[in-house]
């Protein structure tokens, strides 16, 4: 089998040191080409590079959830073809390393390699599903460039505050999820639209959803993990269906204080739920626009402002080796 593996030298929770034990391990079960990401970026370029290329049968991603991100984002750069493109496997190295544990895989990167090893030897890989975000036709944003996503996307509230954390971490700070525990605060107390929400959510056929302040997309769950502690924004997301979608049209303080909770109690069985949360199960397509310009996110990566953004759930996407 030949593989590239890419490696962002500075994920979070591995050392230089496990890093090339990891690499050995690999380069001892098939033919390994390891390249070093180098710029933001270079992990879509290589999983770009890797889908053009015949000779490339595995991409590994070693690395957090925005390595995956780009990776994905290259493989998929004409489109999806499961049966051509090359499959994707996953170390996780990241800080929370959702797409990963999502897929079942342990959140460890020694134990994660062992266990795509062991998928390897065993032919064990599953096609998923993934989201893609693009312009709106006809708006001021219909120029932006259409992007994947694996896991989540959200216009609004929890953008801003992945804004606010992408600022502390380029200041030196640590991700950790106190880290992000506080910007969900400072965004709550700076929101200027908590009461009254500027997003409206369309789709065919259906009467549009309106004042939405959150608005939060789905194509797994959990949505995110807290430490051990998985967050379900919509439980019955999943690889194998469309997309969900979690919105919230007020944040008082008395709503965020019961949304945060039901949250962080969430379970695969119940997420967050009230007069002023609205859940959509297994969408194709359907549009966000914002009356103001919002911040977009994708994955956990900021991604700017944006007014419209139009989603589609795409099925049998990818193959991942599980």
């Amino acid at each position: 089998m030949r593989a590239l593996l890419v490696v962002n030298p500075a994920a979070t929770t591995t050392s230089a040191r496990t890093r090339d034990v990891l690499i050995h391990a690999l380069a001892s079960e098939m033919k390994l080409e390891a390249v070093t990401t180098e710029y933001r970026g270079h992990a879509r370029d290589l999983g770009r590079q890797a889908a053009d290329s015949d000779d490339v049968d595995l991409v590994v991603a070693l690395g957090g959830d925005g390595t995956v991100n780009e990776v994905v984002n290259g493989l998929l750069h004409n489109g999806p073809d499961p049966e051509r493109l090359p499959r994707l496997a996953v170390v996780p190295g990241g800080s929370t390393n959702v797409f990963a544990r999502a897929l079942g895989l342990p959140n460890d990167a020694v134990e994660a390699t062992g266990a795509l090893l062991d998928a390897l030897r065993e032919g064990s890989e599953r096609t998923v599903g993934m989201g893609i975000a693009a312009g709106t036709p006809g708006t001021e944003d219909e120029a932006v460039p259409a992007r994947w996503f694996t896991f989540c996307a959200g216009l609004g509230f929890d953008a801003g505050v992945v804004g606010r954390v992408e600022q502390q971490r380029e200041q030196g700070k640590k991700s950790t999820h106190a880290l992000y525990l506080r910007q969900v605060v400072r965004q709550f107390l700076q929101e200027p639209n908590r009461r009254h929400g500027t997003i409206t959510l369309e789709r065919p056929g259906q009467d549009p959803v309106t004042d939405l302040v959150l608005s939060i997309v789905c194509n797994t769950a959990p949505w995110t993990y807290l430490g051990n502690r998985p967050v379900y924004a919509a439980p019955k997301a999943s690889f194998d269906t469309g997309l969900d979608v979690l919105g919230l049209s007020r944040m008082s303080t008395v709503a965020v204080a019961r949304y945060a909770t039901q949250l962080l109690t969430s379970s695969p069985e119940r997420g967050a739920r009230g007069k002023h949360a609205v859940t959509l199960h297994d969408l194709d397509q359907f549009t966000l626009h914002s009356k103001v310009p919002l911040p977009l996110q994708m994955d956990g990566d900021h991604l700017g402002l944006r007014t419209s953004v139009t989603f589609t759930g795409v099925r049998r996407a990818l193959r991942v080796i599980v």
